[in-house]
Parts: C-alpha cells; structure tokens; sequence
C-alpha cells in the first residue's frame, strides 16, 4: 500500500492549562506515530483566531506533518471531533 505525506494543524482551547495541553499534544503525537512515521511537530503557540469560535478569541495551535497509509487520515479527524479540548482542525495531503 502507497503511503503518502501529509500536514495536520489542530487548534487547542485557550482554556486548557499547560498540562492538559501537552498531554492532549502527546496523545496525537502517539496516535500519528502508531499509525505511520511522525516527521514534524510545530508549537505555534497561542494566536489570535480571526473570528470567535466556541466563544474563543485566541487558541493554541500545533502543526505535525507525517507519512501514513490514505485511510489514516480520517480516523485522526474522527479522533479530533471526538475530543474536548481541540476547536479546529484541518490535515491536507501534500504533494511530493
């Protein structure tokens, strides 16, 4: 099966204390690593949103860019609505 690379940026809530962020971070680095090879992890850090979300001004955003097989992407989507914590979230695939 072709494997492809692909970019990941995911919005944290603002409210999250530092802990709860690094954790909600580490459990997708974890998720991305046992589903195919984590390249990059990128901590923006907190940034002004351009229009509220949730009520939110400003949230905490984290780019990862990793290699894994075509389905994989829509499970770590599903994982993103599923979990409380992250606003936003978009993966693309990129091109080689």
């Amino acid at each position: 099966m072709v494997e492809r690379k692909y970019e990941t940026v995911f919005i944290i809530s603002p409210t999250l204390d530092d802990e709860a962020r690094a954790n909600l971070i580490e459990k997708f680095k974890n998720l991305i690593s046992s589903n195919g090879q984590l390249l990059t992890v990128e901590e923006w850090g907190k940034k002004r949103l351009a229009y509220k979300i949730d009520k939110h001004a400003e949230g905490y955003y984290v780019l990862m860019q990793f290699i894994s097989k075509p389905e994989f992407p829509r499970e770590l989507e599903r994982v993103y609505r599923i979990t409380d914590g992250v606003i936003r979230f978009l993966t693309v695939k990129l091109e080689k």
